[in-house]
């Protein structure tokens, strides 16, 4: 196991290297950062001064392994448009990105995973049909849409829930949560949902069609056959097999609600890392959008590694295979 993980961490380097050099080279050639950090009215000296400041000047492949010397360190630059350490404000971000996406993975787990079964194995009751007619609009209808019309039943013709912002939060050194105060729960009910719907009805969808096709397999007509209990088939035999490739898609989603968060926060103006690269291409903050791509690159080879190792827990025929 251990030389499992070393040599999926070793596989990871290459990896990170061409994430950064293609994201350090995109982002190079989009809009001038000095002339949006000067304004309009600047002299050529305060030019030439400010392009030396930022190593605008060297010579790309040097500003490339600048870039990764320091990132190596744990100093991913300074943002142009804000003057403050690029690593300080991904850390003030991060929290309410990861609460959001967290909570919305938990919605699509927790009610798609049981919808998927359910419709699985009463696949031609009524409820089964209503669900999967809902599923399609899940899936239809695209995030920002969803978040307008979440913001226009529930914020402005209701009342009930807010329509922006992340509500009161509480600071615990280097973290903030909005979990333990009513106004920071209030406010991350409408984004989850809109952020975890299409994953809930993925989820299901998938769920449903890995069940109905375990159902059919001959060692569930051989339990059948041996007498045991349809609950006994379908959750303690189907449901285990099921979940192989649904773990797959959990962690990849899971990677995917961080990283493309944009739309979500960009509606409800969440204060995440997302609209913090929205914010950041406009004015072309090249350190900011070159580091949000390589934390989404290593976030992305972290959940990888763990849904391998998920695999070894739930499916025996790997350990099997493998001794």
């Amino acid at each position: 196991m251990f030389a499992f993980i070393l040599s999926r961490l070793f596989q990871a380097v290459p990896v990170l290297l061409v994430v950064g050099a293609i994201a350090f080279t995109m982002f190079a050639y989009v809009g001038d950062p000095v002339t949006i950090m000067l304004g309009q009215d600047y002299t050529m000296a305060q030019r030439e001064m400010l392009v030396h400041q930022l190593g605008l000047d060297q010579p790309f492949f040097v500003q490339y392994l600048n870039y990764l010397w320091a990132a190596l360190h744990g100093n991913f630059g300074v943002s142009y448009r804000l003057a403050r350490p690029v690593g300080a404000l991904i850390l003030e971000r991060l929290p309410a990105t990861i609460e959001l996406s967290m909570t919305a993975a938990f919605l699509a787990v927790a009610v798609g995973v049981p919808l998927g079964v359910y419709t699985g194995i009463k696949r031609n009751s009524l409820g089964s049909r209503l669900i999967m007619i809902f599923s399609l609009i899940g899936v239809s209808l695209p995030t920002f849409l969803i978040g307008i019309l979440l913001i226009l039943f529930f914020a402005v013709l209701l009342g009930w829930l807010p329509s922006f912002g992340r509500g009161d939060v509480i600071r615990m050194a280097h973290w903030s949560t909005g979990f333990l105060t009513l106004s920071g729960l209030r406010s991350l009910i409408l984004p989850a949902i809109t952020l975890g719907l299409f994953q809930m009805t993925l989820i299901m969808r998938l769920v449903r069609a890995e069940m109905m096709e375990v159902l059919r397999s001959d060692y569930i007509k051989f339990a059948r056959a041996r007498g045991l209990t349809d609950r006994a088939i379908n959750f303690g035999h189907a449901l285990k097999n099921t979940l192989v490739p649904v773990i797959t898609i959990i962690g990849l989603n899971i990677g995917g609600l961080i990283a493309f968060s944009i739309v979500t926060e960009t509606v409800f103006q969440w204060p995440g890392m997302g609209l913090l690269l929205v914010q950041s291409i406009g004015v072309a903050d090249i350190p900011v959008m070159s580091a949000y791509l390589q934390l989404i690159a290593l976030l992305f080879v972290g959940i990888n590694l763990v849904v391998d190792l998920l695999y070894y827990a739930v499916d025996p025929r790997l350990r099997l295979g493998k001794r």
